[in-house]
């Protein structure tokens, strides 16, 4: 059992590690790029960091610590909900020295209110739960922003060391059984209302792959014409295609017989071994039929993520109970690249697939709907308002995703054209006839 003052000082870990990444993504561009917008698909990013602060001073300073408000005259601005991305910068947004000044004092409050707050008594503060909520948001901002330095114009100024080699398994598949599985949490201190609650759910048996698809596995696609031809697309993933005029991920460009990326600033060859990332749900469905195979659902992710069949329970992460460490996922900025596949075979799962935390958001083929039993909380515009929808599902976490921000239930979602994001994907199967057991 976690004393007070342990979870004291986790909290205040957690929220000085957000701090520093949200401070060496804002602090890495001048005045001039933090009020631009980079894209109409994000905010400036000097919205994101004073966006990060009203909602901390909202939940923390406001609602847990009962104090009054630092600035409430721009709660109106820094509402995600009243102002489309495309919108905020014609917005009377602070000026970059404002905001710093107004999340410095926030934050001030905030620390001031952890240390007085008794950290249980009502579901909101026990064992910390707003403040892992904070966390959790200002590190999906970071995240976020990481996504607007990406669409930034100009000269790098993001660093950081590459991940190193890696060996595939010797497999390329496993075999997942058929039979139900403990499918999201109702003991996650710190999950999110749509992880919950935990039930049972049945999963038929299926194959999938034990590492992400590749740059160089993706390019197989390309040049067998993938993206010209129709019988690889949905419906509605060709008229995206056409639209858009796709033909290769994000960010790629022709360069004679080759192809190379723009990597924050950086122009690279495509590296083969890397998975794939900046492709949509429509291009990852396509790449997947041409492939003879298709994508995950979300409970089959989950259930090759989680089960253990020695004991037949679901484990917190692919590796077991304990929180992410470096040896087993590439999380937290930091690299900012993913990892070879096949890297990280201590983060394997129980049943022997790699690379299911950090790396890329892995599509799955599920539209974002609600646990039975769910519950909204604290409040009805994190999840509820988006079940039904276009969306669909997002697994895993990137190498841009903070360990307090992903776990083996966590979920992500977005439409299904998006490719701004760092997502890819891996493949599954169905089990043949002659392939049952």
């Amino acid at each position: 059992m976690t004393s007070t003052e342990d979870l004291r000082a986790k909290v205040a870990d957690a929220l000085r590690r957000s701090r520093e990444r949200s401070t060496t993504l804002t602090e890495s561009v001048d005045d001039d790029d933090l009020v631009r917008q980079h894209s109409k698909l994000m905010s400036p990013l000097v919205w994101d960091l004073a966006h990060i602060g009203n909602q901390e001073e909202l939940w923390l300073v406001r609602d847990v610590g009962g104090r009054e408000p630092v600035r409430e005259d721009i709660d109106h601005l820094y509402d995600a909900f009243q102002h489309a991305r495309a919108d905020r910068p014609a917005l009377p947004l602070l000026s970059p020295a404002e905001t710093l000044g107004y999340v410095r004092e926030v934050r001030e409050k905030v620390f001031d209110v952890l240390e007085r707050v008794p950290l249980e008594g009502s579901r909101l503060v026990d064992q910390g739960f707003a403040f892992g909520m904070i966390v959790q948001h200002e590190q999906q901002h970071d995240e976020t922003m990481l996504a607007t330095h990406q669409l930034r114009v100009g000269a790098p100024v993001l660093h950081a060391p590459d991940p190193g080699p890696a060996t595939r398994p010797a497999r390329r598949e496993v075999l997942v059984p058929a039979g139900e599985f403990t499918m999201g949490t109702s003991t996650e201190p710190w999950a999110l209302d749509n992880e919950r609650p935990a039930f049972r759910r049945h999963v038929d048996a299926f194959f999938i792959d034990t590492v992400p698809v590749s740059n160089g596995d993706y390019l197989a696609f390309i040049d067998a014409g993938g993206y010209d031809d129709e019988r690889w697309w949905s419906a509605e993933g060709w008229t995206y295609r056409n639209q858009a005029n796709l033909v290769a991920p994000r960010f790629w460009k022709r360069d004679g017989d080759g192809w190379v990326r723009t990597r924050f600033g950086l122009v690279e060859r495509i590296p083969v071994d890397e998975p794939v990332v900046h492709v949509s749900f429509h291009e990852a469905a396509a790449y997947a039929k041409w492939a003879g195979r298709r994508l995950p659902t979300e409970p089959e992710w989950e259930k090759a993520a989680r089960f253990d069949p020695a004991g037949g329970r679901s484990r917190r992460y692919p590796w077991g109970d304990d929180d992410p460490g470096p040896e087993h996922a590439n999380l937290g900025q930091r690299h900012l690249r993913p990892a070879p596949v096949g890297s990280y075979p201590a983060g394997e799962s129980a049943l022997g697939v790699r690379q299911l935390i950090g790396d890329i958001w892995e599509w799955c083929d599920s539209g974002f709907e609600a646990y039975p039993g769910f519950a909204a909380f604290p409040y009805r515009e994190y999840s509820e308002v988006f079940f039904g929808g276009d969306y669909k599902m997002l697994r895993g976490g990137s190498f841009g995703t903070d360990k307090a921000a992903v776990r083996g239930t966590f979920r992500n979602w977005d439409h299904p054209i998006r490719r701004q994001i760092f997502a890819g994907f891996r493949c599954a199967r169905d089990v043949l006839p002659d392939e049952a057991r």
